[in-house]
C-alpha cells in the first residue's frame, strides 16, 4: 500500500508493497459489467479520437487512439530516433541544432493543440523541450515536427507551450530562475538580487510560422503552469508559479514556508502596446530557429541574436499576482473564461478565481503590496470560492462543457468531479497509484468533448506484468457521458506520461498527407526516375543518387569508394502509393538506417572504416520480395585506382572484375 502524508510543509512518502495489498479499496467494483463494451474499437474501425500525450524523459510525443488506447506512432521531436532516422539523417539533425550545438535528447512535458476562436482545428500540436528550453510545432497534416525555436533568457521550460485562443501566440515561462545578462558569473547564494524569470511570448503566423515576440522580465520565481483566458478573459494568461520564497537549496523544504504562492496575472494585449509603442528593450542574445522545408524535405537552422524584453516593474499595468495556497502546480481557466483554478500540491482545497472579481480589484486597486515590483491583489477581491476538502494533492483541472470540473489528486490517487459555480464535490473516482495530469477531450477549450476523462498515472506496480526495476506507466479511461464517472480501460504508455490533448480523429485524418508527389520533390538529390540515379565523386565525397521503388534500388552495385571517403546515400522513394515507405542501411554504419516515404528523398552519410564489400538493404517490409531489395558497394584501400563505377540488373557473368 502505498500512503502519502504531508507534514508541515513537506510531503513524505512512505512505502511499503505487496502484490495483493496494493489497489484502492473499492478496485473491485470500479469496473462494471459493460465497460469492456464501451472501450472496444473492433478490427478494421476507427477510434474516435487522437490522444497526443507527452514522452517525458523520452523527448518524444506519443499517438493513441481512444478510446482503445492503442498506439499508433511515436513522432521524434527532441530526441533522436533510429526508427525514422530522425536526428541521423542529413536531412533531418538541423532540426536538433540549438544555440550549445547539436543536442541528442530532451524532457518532453506538455503538449498543446492549436486552436480557432478557443476551439481545436487539427492543424498543429505543439511540445516543450524541459531541459534545453524551446518549442516545437508538429503539422499534423504529415504528423511530422515542421518547427523548433530555441527560448533564450530561459533555463528550464517546463511552464509551456500553452496557447492563446485563436493560436495568436504559444508562451512559454521558466521553471528555473538564473542571472540573465552580461553578468552571469555570480554566486549562487545571491539569488534573491540576481536571478530573474522570463515569460517568452512566440508569435504564431497563418502558417504556422514562429518567432519570438517579446519576452516579460519578472521576479525570480519558478514558472509551472498556464493556460490562457479565453471569451470574456481573452488577453489574458494566467501562469502558477512556486518558490515564492526564492530559495536555491532544498526546495522540497524551504520553497514550501509560505501558506500562499501566486498566481500570475498578464495582459498581453496590454504588452503589445507596449511593444508599438517601442516601450521594450532590445537584448543581444543567441537561439537557434529550426525549420523543415516539406518540398525539399530538408531542414535548415540559423542562430537569432536578438530579442525584445519588457520590463512590468516599469510597465505596471501588465503583470499582476494573486496569492494562491500552496506551491500551486496547475492553472486552468474554464470554457466561459471567467474562472480561474489553482491547485496547490500541498493545499487541502481548491481556491477558484473570477475574472471579473479579478478586474475589478484591478480597476480599483483592491492590492496587497507588491511582491518583486509587481502588484499583489488580495486573495479575497479575486476569490470566486473555495472547494472545501476535495482531496489531496491537487494537480491539474479540466472541464466539460456542463459546468463540470475535473482535479486530479496525486496524494490521495483519485480524481475528484465538482461543479465550477457551486464548487459541491459531485463524484470521486480512484485511479491506480500517484495520478499527475488528466484530460478531457477540448477540456481547456471553449468547446470540450464530454465523453471522457483520461487519468495519467507516474506509478502503476501491480496494474501489468513487471518488467525489472523500471515498471511500465500508465493511462486510464473514464467514460463522462453520465453523471458518474466509470473505468472503462487502462493501457500502458511511454514514459513519462505528462500533459496530454486529445482530438476528435476527423478534424485531422481529413487533411492527412498520403503520400508525396514526386514531382513536387525540391530536394537538390533528389533522383526522379532510375534514369537519373548515379554516383559522383566530389574530393573525398561520394554522393550516391539512388531511387528506392518495390523490389530494389538504383544502383544496386558501387565500385570505387575508398577508405577515407564520405559516402552520402540521397536515397529518393519513387513509390506514388500511401503507405508504401522504404527503407535503407549498409553494414558498418554507426549512426542509424533510413525511412523514406513516398515521394521523399532522405540522406545517410557513412565513413567506412575497413576495406571490404559491404551489402545495403531496405529495412522497411514493402513487398513479398522485400528479402530481395539489397545491393553491395566495394571499399578498396585509400590509394586504389579502382574508378568509380556503378551498375543495376548486372551479374558477375557479364561484368569484368577488378
Amino acid at each position: 500500500m502505498i500512503q502519502r502524508l504531508i507534514v508541515g510543509a513537506s510531503a513524505l512518502l512512505i512505502v511499503g508493497f505487496s502484490w495483493t495489498s496494493c489497489k484502492p479499496k473499492d478496485a473491485t467494483s470500479a469496473v462494471s459489467g459493460d465497460a469492456a463494451a464501451k472501450a472496444y474499437v473492433a478490427p478494421g474501425k476507427y477510434d474516435q479520437f487522437y490522444n497526443f500525450v507527452s514522452g517525458g524523459f523520452s523527448g518524444q510525443m506519443s499517438v493513441y487512439g481512444l478510446p482503445s488506447g492503442r498506439l499508433f506512432r511515436v513522432i521524434p521531436v527532441f530526441s533522436v530516433d533510429p526508427e525514422k532516422g530522425y536526428g541521423y539523417s542529413e536531412e533531418s539533425k538541423p532540426m536538433l541544432n540549438t544555440s550549445h550545438g547539436f543536442v541528442p535528447w530532451d524532457d518532453l512535458h506538455h503538449t498543446e493543440l492549436s486552436q480557432t476562436n478557443g476551439e481545436q482545428d487539427g492543424r498543429w500540436v505543439f511540445g516543450n523541450a524541459n531541459n534545453t528550453p524551446r518549442v516545437a510545432r508538429i503539422d499534423l497534416k504529415t504528423f511530422r515536427t515542421a518547427e523548433i525555436i530555441e527560448l533564450p533568457n530561459s533555463a528550464g521550460n517546463h511552464s509551456s507551450p500553452f496557447i492563446t485562443e485563436n493560436t495568436e501566440y504559444v508562451v512559454a515561462g521558466t521553471r528555473f530562475s538564473v542571472p540573465i545578462g552580461n553578468n552571469q558569473d555570480v554566486p549562487i547564494s545571491t539569488y534573491k538580487q540576481n536571478f530573474k524569470g522570463t515569460i517568452s511570448f512566440i508569435s504564431v503566423s497563418k502558417e504556422g510560422a514562429m518567432d519570438i515576440a517579446f519576452q516579460l522580465l519578472l521576479p525570480g520565481v519558478n514558472f509551472d503552469l498556464s493556460h490562457a483566458g479565453k471569451g470574456p478573459s481573452h488577453g489574458w494568461f494566467f501562469f502558477s508559479c512556486y518558490n515564492s520564497e526564492q530559495a536555491n537549496s532544498l526546495l522540497e523544504v524551504n520553497a514550501s514556508q509560505r501558506d500562499k504562492d501566486f498566481i500570475l496575472a498578464i495582459n498581453w494585449k496590454k504588452a503589445e502596446e507596449y511593444l508599438k509603442a517601442g516601450k521594450g528593450e532590445k537584448r543581444s542574445v543567441k537561439y537557434a530557429h529550426n525549420t523543415y522545408d516539406e518540398n525539399a524535405h530538408t531542414a535548415k537552422s540559423e542562430i537569432r541574436t536578438e530579442v525584445t524584453v519588457l520590463d512590468p516593474v516599469l510597465l505596471k499595468d501588465i503583470c499582476y499576482f494573486i496569492p494562491c495556497p500552496k506551491s500551486p502546480h496547475g492553472c486552468d481557466v474554464d470554457p466561459t473564461g471567467q474562472y480561474i483554478v489553482g491547485s496547490g500540491k500541498l493545499a487541502a482545497l481548491i481556491p477558484v478565481f473570477s475574472f471579473d472579481k479579478i478586474t475589478k480589484a484591478i480597476a480599483d486597486k483592491t492590492f496587497d503590496g507588491e511582491y518583486g515590483g509587481i502588484p499583489v491583489i488580495k486573495y479575497e477581491a479575486a476569490l470566486h470560492g473555495e472547494v472545501k476538502k476535495p482531496g489531496l494533492g491537487p494537480l491539474h483541472t479540466e472541464f466539460d462543457s456542463r459546468g463540470n470540473a475535473y482535479t486530479s489528486f496525486f496524494v490521495s490517487s483519485e480524481i475528484v468531479k465538482w461543479n465550477v459555480k457551486d464548487l459541491k464535490v459531485l463524484d470521486r473516482v480512484p485511479t491506480y497509484y500517484s495520478i499527475g495530469h488528466l484530460l478531457v477531450p477540448g477540456g481547456d477549450t471553449r468547446k470540450p468533448w464530454d465523453k471522457y476523462v483520461i487519468a495519467y498515472n507516474k506509478i502503476t506496480k501491480d496494474r501489468y506484468l513487471p518488467t525489472g526495476p523500471e515498471l511500465a506507466q500508465s493511462a486510464q479511461i473514464y467514460d463522462i457521458s453520465g453523471d458518474k464517472m466509470q473505468l472503462i480501460l487502462d493501457f500502458p504508455t511511454i514514459g513519462e506520461p505528462h500533459y496530454a490533448q486529445a482530438i476528435p480523429a476527423d478534424l485531422i485524418s481529413k487533411n492527412s498527407t498520403k503520400f508525396y508527389k514526386i514531382e513536387d520533390n525540391k530536394n537538390p538529390y533528389a533522383s526522379k526516375g532510375e534514369k537519373e540515379s548515379k554516383v559522383v565523386r566530389e574530393g573525398n565525397k561520394v554522393h550516391v543518387y539512388m531511387t528506392a521503388i518495390r523490389s530494389h534500388f538504383a544502383p544496386d552495385n558501387i565500385e570505387g569508394v575508398k577508405l577515407g571517403d564520405e559516402i552520402y546515400f540521397h536515397v529518393t522513394n519513387l513509390e506514388q502509393d500511401w503507405d508504401v515507405p522504404h527503407g535503407f542501411a549498409v553494414k558498418g554504419a554507426n549512426n542509424a538506417e533510413l525511412l523514406i516515404m513516398p515521394g521523399e528523398t532522405q540522406t545517410l552519410k557513412w565513413v567506412p572504416e575497413a576495406v571490404g564489400v559491404y551489402p545495403m538493404y531496405c529495412t522497411d517490409f514493402c513487398s513479398a520480395l522485400h528479402q530481395e531489395m539489397q545491393g553491395y558497394i566495394r571499399v578498396s584501400a585509400a590509394g586504389s585506382n579502382v574508378p568509380i563505377t556503378f551498375s543495376l540488373g548486372k551479374t558477375s557473368s557479364d561484368t569484368t572484375k577488378k
